[in-house]
């Protein structure tokens, strides 16, 4: 059975234009690496500006189900590469859709009472996310 993409493109279909607004440049689909515990990293999204490389992980969830479970460990996964490349200068987790259950949760920082992640990982709602990209100012 092959997984169903298509929210995820919608999504990246949405943050892509608001990078191009910004002056970044981007690839998308990019493998930087290994996940802790083995398994190649995709990441949604590799922005630069001014020789800044920004990670752009994209979480959509339109309706009720596992996105947000893997949140945490997402966290970890942009946290280790950020340590393993110096070139990476920030990264954000972008939650996209109506279908979070703990969306508000993990948005006010309560994750960063059990995962120290707030000096590596930004988690944003995606219009927030939109507008920061949209003003170059990631």
């Amino acid at each position: 059975m092959t997984r169903n993409t298509k929210t995820g493109q919608v999504l990246e279909f949405m943050v892509l234009p608001s990078l191009d607004l910004g002056g970044y440049s981007y690839e998308t689909q990019v493998n930087i690496g290994h996940r802790p515990g083995g398994g190649k990293h995709y990441v949604d999204v590799v922005a630069a500006k001014d020789e800044a490389m920004i990670l752009i992980s994209l979480k959509w969830q339109q309706v009720s189900g596992t996105a947000e479970q893997k949140v945490p460990f997402e966290v970890i996964c942009l946290m280790a590469a950020m340590r393993q490349h110096s070139d990476f200068r920030k990264a954000y987790l972008v939650l996209g859709g109506s279908g979070w259950k703990l969306r508000d949760w993990y948005l006010s920082g309560e994750l960063n009472q059990y995962l120290n992640y707030e000096s590596w990982v930004t988690i944003c709602p995606l219009e927030q996310f939109i507008g920061q990209a949209n003003s170059g100012k990631l």
